[in-house]
């Protein structure tokens, strides 16, 4: 079987634990357990589980906007059907690039881009992306107004496009 279509089961209480982790990924496991009402020890080796079987992981999410870049968007593009793994790969090496997906729909990738301002944003359209091999089209949608971000990115797949 595939390693990405294994489902791994997780219990009522594994669900309390992501969700507490999701709200502060250092929330200390012994307040974790405090409120389940359950032992420190079990609460480790159940973060250890989810971690080792790829459910969750806990990382560092950064602040654009404290970084410098305030201009956030979504780019849609379009790439030759011959091109779309190779140029897909080079794509999500640019620094600017903080999400990209392999998509159905009108465009190939979407990829959630990052700048300092509309100066930086046409320099990666024209000196980057543009340039990457197979590219075809590419449709910009700035971003006015965040009116959702729940913190937390579902990744069915992993983040190498090998």
């Amino acid at each position: 079987m595939d390693q990405h279509n294994q489902k791994n089961t997780i219990d009522e209480i594994d669900q309390h634990i992501i969700e507490a982790l999701q709200q502060d990924g250092r929330r200390p496991f012994t307040k974790i357990a405090a409120d389940l009402s359950i032992s420190e020890a079990s609460v480790r080796q159940r973060v250890a589980n989810l971690i080792n079987t790829q459910v969750m992981q806990i990382v560092a999410i950064t602040n654009p906007i404290k970084l410098g870049f305030s201009l956030a968007s979504m780019i849609g593009i379009r790439v030759s059907g011959d091109r779309l793994l190779e140029a897909a790969q080079e794509i999500s090496a640019f620094e600017e690039v903080i999400y990209l997906i392999i998509c159905t729909g009108s465009f190939d990738l979407l990829a959630e881009v990052v700048c300092r301002d509309n100066d930086h944003l046409l320099s990666f359209l024209t000196e980057k992306l543009y340039k990457v091999q197979g590219v075809q089209q590419a449709e910009t949608f700035m971003y006015l107004r965040v009116c959702k971000d729940t913190g937390t990115l579902v990744r069915l797949f992993p983040r190498t496009l090998n």
